[in-house]
């Protein structure tokens, strides 16, 4: 495994016990003399501003070196990120009280350059240098996400559930109370980090690092529900005011937690209260890694086709047990929603899913029935959580 330099201190350590090593999104100016005399066989360079005598050392080497890009209209983004966002970070440049900031922040900013407004909307067509700065952004996204995994031995949860779903909607406050109390636990909340059930787990797991989370939790609750869902004119608005107005957690590792969002739906804004952000442009692989890395287990509220193929992508992964041969706990919320024994299908109203026959099904052919539980219970749930802790099978 190579060595990652990714800040002053890294490069410090390196430069004293260099070796191959990715060399990442720094400015080596100063040091250029320093590492242009050391032994670069096997090293990277991934957008570094360096002196044209490192330039050509690590030519001579035969190392990876990739310049530095400047932002453009159609890639307006860092390819060579060396952490997750922040939710400033996305919301750069965003003024809750200037309308006409709504479409210059930075997260709507590369939105704008990815996918075509409509209707309906579709990735817009770029050469295939563009397509590859994204995927070099996804992949050093997807490093300092792994970078932040190995942090938390083993003790992510996902709490999956509907976009669509209002905040003014008794269900949110439970998944928020929800995802608080695991917190509270010690384990460590991700969702997709969109709106919905996704913003309620987010604010759950934010509000833990404050003086008084439940109080936290309800006060922000009462006040986002004046722009119920994320259609609304004043959804990001008031999301942002609440955000804002909280200030910083008396405890902020108590607070961190998750939110893997996708450019793919960036209709759909990332919520404000996930601490670590992995956006994505490729929707494929944030879906999966999102479930891959939630070792300590998935909860399942009410949600539609894309928590549905959750549930199943999620089954998947142990059914084959894809991930370090583990099996891990899957709970579904809501017995009436996804065990009723009667769905008129042909009725848009009708939006219970009654999946859970099918998942327990696959789940007894595979050895992990005792790993996969239905409840109405938010207590119930937890309590299944930790008993069920991941076990290789």
């Amino acid at each position: 495994m190579k060595i990652e330099v990714r800040n002053a201190a890294e490069l410090a350590a390196w430069l004293a016990l260099p070796g191959p090593a990715v060399i990442q999104d720094l400015d080596l100016t100063a040091a250029s003399a320093e590492i242009a005399k050391r032994d670069l066989a096997g090293c990277a360079f991934l957008g570094c501003v360096m002196t044209p005598g490192l330039a050509k050392a690590a030519g001579e080497a035969h190392c990876l070196v990739l310049p530095p890009i400047k932002a453009s209209d159609e890639a307006p983004f860092n390819p060579y990120s060396v952490s997750m966002y922040t939710p400033g970070e996305l919301y750069d440049g965003y003024d809750p009280d200037d309308a006409d900031t709504y479409d210059k922040y930075f997260d709507r900013k590369v939105y704008l350059s990815y996918m075509s407004l409509g209707p309906p909307a579709e990735l817009k067509p770029v050469a295939a240098d563009v397509l590859l700065l994204r995927r070099m952004h996804d992949a050093t996204i997807a490093t300092a996400l792994d970078s932040f995994v190995k942090g938390t031995q083993g003790r992510i949860v996902a709490i999956m559930g509907g976009h669509d779903r209002a905040r003014n909607d008794a269900l949110y406050l439970d998944v928020a109370l929800l995802a608080l109390e695991l917190t509270r636990k010690n384990y460590i909340i991700a969702t997709g980090g969109g709106p919905g059930l996704m913003e309620a787990a987010n604010l759950g797991a934010y509000a833990a690092g404050f003086a008084d989370p439940e109080a936290v939790v309800k006060a922000s609750v009462e006040l986002l529900k004046t722009a119920p869902t994320y259609k609304d004119a004043n959804w990001l608005k008031v999301g942002y005011q609440v955000w804002k107005e909280l200030g910083k957690p008396v405890d902020l590792e108590k607070s961190r937690n998750l939110g893997i969002p996708t450019w793919f739906y960036g209709h759909e804004p990332p919520n404000l209260f996930a601490t670590d952000i992995a956006k994505y442009f490729e929707n494929s692989v944030r879906e999966e890694g999102l479930l891959a890395i939630a070792h300590s287990g998935v909860l399942f509220a009410e949600g539609n086709g894309g928590t549905v193929q959750e549930i199943f992508q999620d089954a998947c992964q142990n059914y084959y047990r894809t991930y370090a041969q583990l099996k891990s706990p899957m709970v579904l919320l809501g017995t009436a929603y996804w065990n009723s024994a009667y769905s008129d299908y042909s009725n848009p109203a009708d939006r219970r899913r009654p999946v859970y026959p099918v998942l327990k099904k696959l789940a007894f052919e595979k050895g992990f029935a005792d790993y996969v539980h239905i409840t109405d219970s938010t207590a119930d749930a937890i309590d299944f959580i930790v008993k069920h802790p991941a076990v290789k099978a």
